[in-house]
């Protein structure tokens, strides 16, 4: 059985049930479900194991959801949510549902997160919505703290996101505010608390840490008041670092996305584009269309 709470069951069908109300699954009819179930999972969703709670389509979903393993129900959701995106951008439509994709995200990092040895001991929770409150207001009081406190608050926000983080530390004539790991790449990071917005010799001064590493090292930049148009411009493309500022991470937690997910995502678009910074606001657009 999966990990699903009723909680969660509640959010997929706010998920899916917009377009033709409770019982029904996005745009699907009868057949064109059961094909989706067939193509995309290679499942019967007609079996009658899947009618204990109804006969529905959306009661057939959760009854299959809530059977089946964390990996399959996660899957799932996967492939629900793309066959969602698609339907938002080929209609147009506003997603209707507040913060659904930072929501989507954090459900699904609850899943994949669970241990799949029955044996193990349960992992502290992926998304926890009380911290996320409680940092964003930490975020919005850090204005008139010291500068260390936006390091702390950094470790901390690595730490709920499980990126295995440490400590600043020095080599022979420089300081690295942290690093953590995100996927199998190591990041180096540096955290900029100043009043005016990180230009470009801060950036070409932390690049050039990134130089002397190993070649596999990558960097993840935060300035706490953004980053000025002419130094990213001059700064280029291209480069082994992406870039975050406060108004990103006010904005994830806000929209309660997983700061794993921004990061994965800023890493992407980097690779894709070649620019290092790219505002939440845009990889995460309202109607599920970010990539």
């Amino acid at each position: 059985m999966s990990a699903l709470r009723s909680i969660d069951l509640r959010l997929v069908d706010d998920l899916v049930d917009f377009v033709r109300g409770r019982g029904y699954v996005l745009d699907f009819s009868d057949s064109s479900f059961s094909a989706f179930f067939a193509a995309e999972l290679d499942v019967d969703i007609d079996d009658p194991i899947y009618t204990e709670q109804g006969g529905s389509k959306g009661k057939r979903l959760r009854c299959f959801l809530q059977k089946v393993n964390d990996a399959t129900a996660a899957r799932t959701l996967q492939a629900l949510w793309e066959h969602r995106g698609e339907l938002l951008a080929r209609t147009g439509q506003q997603d209707p549902v507040l913060n659904s994709e930072g929501r989507y995200l954090g459900l699904l990092a609850r899943l994949t997160g669970q241990p799949t040895d029955a044996g193990a001991s349960p992992p502290r929770p992926a998304f926890d919505w009380r911290l996320l409150a409680e940092l964003r207001d930490e975020l919005v009081r850090l204005a008139s703290l010291p500068g260390y406190a936006f390091e702390t608050f950094l470790k901390r926000s690595f730490e709920m996101a499980g990126l295995a983080s440490r400590e600043p530390f020095r080599n022979i004539g420089e300081q690295i505010d942290g690093s953590f790991l995100l996927g199998e790449e190591t990041y180096l990071f540096e955290a900029k608390w100043h009043s005016a917005p990180t230009g470009v010799a801060d950036l070409h001064v932390f690049h050039g840490k990134l130089e002397q590493k190993a070649a596999w090292a990558r960097g993840l930049f935060v300035s706490y008041n953004g980053f000025t148009p002419d130094g990213l411009t001059a700064f280029g493309s291209g480069k082994r670092l992406i870039c975050m500022d406060g108004r990103d991470i006010y904005d994830a937690l806000e929209r309660q996305i997983p700061l794993k997910a921004v990061l994965e995502r800023k890493v992407r678009r980097a690779a894709e584009t070649g620019h290092p910074f790219i505002p939440v606001t845009e990889l995460f657009d309202q109607n599920g269309g970010g990539r």
